[in-house]
This record gives structure tokens, sequence and C-alpha cells, in this order.
């Protein structure tokens, strides 16, 4: 008996020096996500270093255009989703359950890009703006930016649903639409093909709550173990962005179809330029997207950001050390 002991005792170190991640069964989630853009990309990055598997989950990623990702967490079908602060803010302030446990991109990158023939964003006066979706993100931060080059969306411009970037972007080289906005690198592909930068938000400093991790907060009382491996997979995928050029690479190659090198290593660098180590929400952020949807929905007036977050688990992180440990 005490040789047989001995033996599984053997197996099961052998075991677990062959397989550095849990033996136990994983436990199964899916985690969806709005655009196939660098702002979007950690969550790619956390799948494609298999950080998941690491902390015991079985992530299955999912692409849920715009609002889908949105509908589907309220539905209950994903457990979390990758969107931005707008998409998740419109629903919550009318009653949703909804709250965004890390944060990543706390400010606007994109730049106005417009045909060749327009030389300035006055000159957009009558045209036609391409938007992903109305109110998603790419149309909020559409809105808020041509407000703040003096025109009025609603009555100086068409503002047209076209899709994501990709498509945006076609359909402005095919004249489809006469501008829209992209976030980098994008902006050197249209440059490329001919058509002008007229503003560039990153450069104008403006703080809003663009992209995050969301979640229910039902999903974090009735699975708070799994939520907050989750939470951790992502800290530890944010430093792998940071630290490893070469699987950040292959995310953005599988992804968004990045396969030239430059186009890659342009994309690293703009990640690598708003990503923060500790992923929490602001609420000047937060502030600012409220200030764009206060017209249609009169809730966001006397809404509450501390409301609109629920960062428990990444606060234990940072408080443990375990995050400023990663970079030690």
């Amino acid at each position: 008996m005490k040789t047989i002991r001995r033996h599984a005792l053997i197996l099961f170190f052998l075991l677990s020096c062959a397989f550095p991640y849990p033996i136990h069964a994983a436990d199964k989630l899916r985690i969806g996500y709005g655009a196939p853009s660098v702002a979007m990309s950690v969550l790619w990055i956390t799948k494609e270093g298999r950080l998941f598997e690491k902390n015991g989950l079985d992530v299955e990623v999912l692409y849920l255009e715009s609002a889908l990702v949105q509908r589907a967490l309220i539905a209950g079908n994903i457990a979390f989703g990758e969107m931005t602060g707008s998409l998740m803010s419109a629903p919550k302030l009318q009653g949703a359950d909804l709250v965004m446990a890390a944060g990543f991109l706390n400010k606007l990158l994109y730049r106005l890009i417009a045909r060749p023939e327009i030389v300035s964003p006055a000159e957009l006066k009558g045209k036609r703006v391409g938007v992903s979706r109305f109110g998603a993100g790419a149309d909020r931060a559409t809105r808020l930016l041509l407000s703040k080059l003096g025109l009025n969306p609603e009555k100086d411009l068409t503002l047209i649903q076209v899709g994501g970037a990709p498509t945006r972007l076609a359909a402005l080289i095919a004249n489809s639409i006469d501008a829209t906005i992209v976030e980098p690198p994008d902006h050197k592909k249209a440059q490329e093909a001919g058509m002008k930068v007229l503003a560039n938000m990153e450069e104008m400093n403006i703080p809003f709550q663009h992209t995050g991790l969301v979640t229910t907060r039902a999903q974090l009382a009735k699975s708070p173990d799994v939520s907050r491996r989750v939470i951790k997979s992502i800290v530890e995928g944010i430093h792998l962005a940071m630290t490893n050029a070469e699987v950040s690479k292959q995310a953005f190659r599988r992804y968004i179809r990045l396969q030239q090198d430059r186009e890659q290593e342009e994309a690293l660098q703009v990640l690598r330029s708003f990503l923060p180590r500790k992923p929490y929400p602001t609420i000047e952020g937060f502030k600012a997207v409220f200030a764009e949807l206060a017209e249609q929905i009169p809730a966001a007036k006397t809404a509450d950001p501390k409301d609109f977050f629920d960062t428990r688990f990444l606060e234990e992180l940072d408080r443990s050390g375990y995050i400023d440990g990663l970079y030690r």
C-alpha cells in the first residue's frame, strides 16, 4: 500500500511539472468584444498568452459587433464584455445591471479623416460622416469631436451608420462617405490611400471612459472566484502586452489581421502608449460620457460615476502588491 501511495505521489508530481496549468476541469465562460481594434486588444493578448488557462479558466472569446456585446451581457449570454463606456452607460442609466470592472482606454485616440478634397473641418458641412452604429462608442466620439470643432452633428451634416473601422475606411476610400474617425494605426492606412487627417483627438487630450471590461453585479456576486481570476488574467495580460512583443503581435495577426511587421509594431506602440498597469476606470472619463449622453438620457445629468464601476477584485490585487510585483 505504501508503495502504491508513493508511486501515486510521484505520478502527481510528474504531471504537475509536465502541465503547468491546472489539471482539474477549468471553469468555462464566454467574453465578448465589440470591435477588432487596438483599443480592445487586451482581451486577445490575454487569450493568446494562455493566461486564462493559467488561472483555471476556459474562455471563449467572441466578436459581437458594437451593441451586440451589450445585449448579450444583459441577457446573460456572456459573463464579461469588452466595450465602450458609452455603450455600457446608456442602458445602465435606464436600469440595466452593468458595471465596469476594469478600464483600459481612458481617453480618445481617434483621428478624423476625410476625402482628399476636404481640407478643414468646416468643409464637412453638408457632407456624409460615417459612424459604426448609432449609440456605439465611435458614434459618441464622432459627435463629441464634431461639437468641439464647432459643428452641430444633428444639423450641419449627415451621420451614416457604416460599421467597424475597416468598413468605414473602405467606404471612405470608395467615396461612399466623406469623412469618419479611426484609431491609430488605421489612420496611416487612410493617409497612404490619399485621405487627409483633419483632427487628432489624442492631441486634444479629452478624458473619456472609452474601453473597459464590463460585467454585471449579479455575475460578481454569483461567481466571485471566477470573476477574481478573470481580473487577475487581464492584469497579467496587460503586463504581457507591456513586456512581450511577440505574443502581442501574434494577437494582432490573429484578431485584426495585421500581417506586416511594421503594422504590428505601430499597433503595439499605440497600445503601450495608453494602457495603464493598474486598469482603473476614471471618474473624469465617465463624467465625459454622461455629458455626451445627457441630451438623449436626462438621468445622465445627475448620475454618479462611482455607481458605474466595481473594481473590488482589481483593488484586492493592488493592495496585495501583486500588480507592482509583476513589473519588478
